[in-house]
């Protein structure tokens, strides 16, 4: 199982794209390399994947400045922050 990422900058926010080839299964997180990004601004995660995946990803990606998961219906919802 390949999980395969894509970064997108934008001004306060950094986009973590994820897709998926074939089926992912829970083992298959030792090998999920996460791309770097600047965590001084937030990250907003997007893609189709298993609910405990976006919760690997939101632990990664927790020291940022707020994580959030995208949804197409409502746009982007922070799920985590270290801002008031």
């Amino acid at each position: 199982m390949k999980v395969s990422f894509k970064v997108i900058q934008r001004e306060d926010y950094t986009v973590v794209h994820f897709d998926l080839e074939g089926v992912l299964e829970p083992r298959d997180l030792q090998s999920v390399k996460p791309p770097a990004v600047n965590l001084a601004k937030g990250v907003v995660l997007s893609g189709r994947g298993p609910i405990w995946l976006y919760g690997f990803l939101v632990h990664h990606y927790h020291p940022a400045k707020f994580v959030a998961v995208y949804d197409p219906r409502i746009g982007a919802v922070v799920v985590e922050t270290h801002t008031p």
